[in-house]
C-alpha cells in the first residue's frame, strides 16, 4: 500500500500544471484535428485528463477559449522585416499570416466571428494591427491613406478573404437550383464566367480559380494600388 500511495504521489508530482497556455494549445489541437465546431469545453478537459471546472479558471467561457487561441494563431506569423521597403515587408507578413490560416482551415471563420461580435479586437490582435499601421508609416504613409489601406486591405492582413464565389465542393446538391442550360439562359455571364474559371488547368483566365494565385493577384494589385497614391 505503501508503494501505491508513491506512485500515486509521483504522478502528482511529474503531471503537467494546468496553464492557460496549455488550454489554449490543447483547443487548437482539437479544431485542428476535428474542426472547431467539435471543440467542447468537456472535450477539452477530457484531453487535459482535468474535470470541466479546472478550466474555467483560465478561460471564463467559450467565446474567451476562442479568442485566445485567435491569439495563439496571430502569435505564429512572422514578425514584420525591417531591412526592407514598406510593400515587401507588408507582403511578406501578410503571406505569413495566409501560411498560419492554411495551417488551420477553421481559424479564418472564428477570426471573422469574433472580430464582428467583440466591441474590439483582443490586445494581440489589436498589437498585430498596430504592427502593421506602423509598416505604412514608416513608409511614408500620411494618416488618410493609412486609414484607407486598412479598410481596402480589410481581412487580407489576417490571410483571408471574404469571397464571392466560393468552392462548393464537398456541399450537399442544392434541390433548388435551376437546370444547367435553365442556369446558362438565366445568368448568361455569370455561367461564362464560371466556365472560364473552372477548376482545372485548361482555363482560359489564367491558372484557373487558384485560391492562392487569387489571393496574390488581389494583395499585390492592392500594393500597387496604394503605392501610386503615395505622395
Amino acid at each position: 500500500m505503501v508503494e501505491i500511495t508513491g506512485q500515486t504521489d509521483a504522478v502528482h508530482r511529474t503531471r503537467t500544471p494546468l496553464s492557460r497556455a496549455r488550454v489554449l494549445s490543447a483547443a487548437v489541437a482539437l479544431a485542428d484535428e476535428g474542426g472547431v465546431d467539435a471543440l467542447s469545453m468537456r472535450k477539452l478537459a477530457q484531453v487535459l485528463d482535468v474535470v470541466p471546472m479546472a478550466l474555467y479558471k483560465h478561460v471564463a467561457n467559450k467565446n474567451e477559449l476562442l479568442d485566445g487561441m485567435i491569439d495563439v494563431l496571430v502569435g505564429e506569423i512572422d514578425p514584420p522585416v525591417t531591412d526592407t521597403d514598406w510593400k515587401t515587408a507588408v507582403r511578406l507578413r501578410v503571406l505569413s499570416a495566409r501560411r498560419m490560416l492554411l495551417r488551420h482551415p477553421w481559424a479564418s471563420g472564428v477570426i471573422e466571428a469574433r472580430l464582428k461580435a467583440r466591441a474590439a479586437p483582443t490586445p494581440v490582435v489589436m498589437a498585430y494591427l498596430d504592427s502593421m499601421i506602423g509598416i505604412f508609416r514608416a513608409g511614408g504613409f500620411p494618416l488618410d491613406l493609412v486609414h484607407h489601406a486598412m479598410h481596402v486591405m480589410g481581412s487580407r492582413l489576417l490571410g483571408f478573404s471574404q469571397e464571392l464565389f466560393e468552392d462548393g465542393a464537398g456541399r450537399e446538391p442544392d434541390p433548388d437550383a435551376l437546370p444547367p442550360e435553365e442556369m446558362a439562359a438565366r445568368y448568361p455571364h455569370l455561367t461564362e464566367l464560371a466556365m472560364a474559371v473552372a477548376h482545372d488547368e485548361e482555363s482560359v483566365v489564367g491558372p484557373g480559380c487558384d485560391d492562392q494565385y487569387e489571393f496574390e493577384f488581389a494583395l499585390d494589385l492592392t500594393l500597387d494600388g496604394l503605392a501610386r497614391l503615395l505622395p
